[in-house]
């Protein structure tokens, strides 16, 4: 048997920042555009550049490093556009764990991580401050990092800021503590990356069903666009009309998780060529892509211009840090306008 539809693997249970996909499924942006999609959820995070990768599954969404390793592992996948840009990663802890700024007071602790990656870099981060990968204790947890620190399990974890953190700050909340007591060191920082562009949230092609079908990747980009346009223009109804078609997501944490990935989402949905050199030459830092390796990303599927890059990457992110703060304090959806 053989069929239409477009097969559209997500990164992992419906997130807040899946809007966009099931808006352009749930207003038929997708069938105006001719497309039959179907969307799927995986069991597992750490199985969705495999399956796309061997053509099981058309399309997805992934995280830049992991897109990168991908290909340089055999599995060919292309990005071919952007979901949330740069969103603030790092190891989160509770005050009073014990840790602090200082990352050799990691030393001893109960490390989680969500996939073999973030081993990686936290291995590599030992290195660079003197340190062993012995001297800590990995735990992998998948994406439940902030419950397992909740629970006690771990002391410290690699998140996300506008998920996982949220989830601690909610936890921090209902024990009557700050929610400034929920910590990050931030990856991008430690590593000295100048940006935290490698988890970057991209939608990524199998190499075949790309060069095969450009002009339906084309119109899925079109409809993409018109429902994160919508998404941007009117967060609140866009949400609203999210959690009727997933009541799972109608709760406080999922609308404060959205608040706090309003201002990720990539507007245009182009992939940033800075970004790409730093997240490429990051791979070959930790071993994970070859020296001659060439990033597996496009633009050319996308048809509106494309923007101008920010002018100061640095500033860009300290401005982010403090715009973040104050959503996280005082709610609502405010974007960062950033000079090109």
């Amino acid at each position: 048997m053989s069929t239409d539809k477009i097969t559209f693997l997500l990164n992992w249970q419906p997130a807040p920042y899946h809007i966009p996909i099931y808006l352009a499924q749930q207003k038929g942006f997708f069938k105006e555009q001719g497309l039959d999609m179907a969307i799927l959820e995986p069991t597992n995070p750490s199985d969705v550049t495999e399956l796309i990768g061997s053509g099981k599954v058309d399309m997805g969404l992934k995280a830049m490093i992991h897109t990168l390793a991908a290909k340089a592992r055999g599995y060919p996948v292309t990005s071919v556009a952007s979901l949330l840009d740069e969103p603030f990663t790092g190891l989160l802890y509770l005050k009073g764990s014990g840790i602090t700024e200082d990352f050799q007071s990691l030393k001893g602790k109960r490390i989680g991580y969500v996939g073999e990656f973030g081993k990686i870099q936290v291995d590599e981060l030992t290195k660079h401050y003197g340190m062993k990968p012995e001297d800590y204790t990995a735990i992998r947890c998948g994406m439940n990092v902030a419950k397992h620190i909740i629970e006690g399990k771990i002391d410290a974890g690699i998140g996300i800021e506008c998920m996982q953190q949220v989830q601690l700050e909610e936890y921090l909340k209902q024990q009557g503590r700050p929610t400034t007591d929920a910590q990050m060191l931030r990856i991008d920082k430690l590593a000295c990356l100048g940006c935290c562009c490698f988890c970057t949230i991209l939608y990524i092609c199998n190499d075949e069903f790309l060069a095969k079908n450009p002009e339906k990747v084309k119109k899925f980009l079109k409809a993409i666009k018109k429902a994160t346009d919508y998404v941007l223009a009117e967060p609140e109804k866009a949400w609203n009309e999210y959690v009727d078609f997933k009541p799972e997501l109608k709760n406080d944490l999922s609308f404060k998780q959205f608040q706090r990935c309003y201002a990720y989402f990539s507007e245009s949905l182009y992939n940033v060529h800075r970004d790409w050199r730093k997240v490429t030459g990051y791979g070959k830092r930790l071993d994970i892509l070859p020296a001659d390796y060439v990033s597996n990303y496009t633009n050319e599927y996308l048809s509106w211009p494309e923007p101008e890059e920010v002018s100061d990457p640095l500033e860009a992110q300290r401005l982010m840090a403090i715009h973040q703060e104050a959503c996280r304090d005082c709610g609502g959806f405010k974007r960062l306008a950033l000079p090109a």
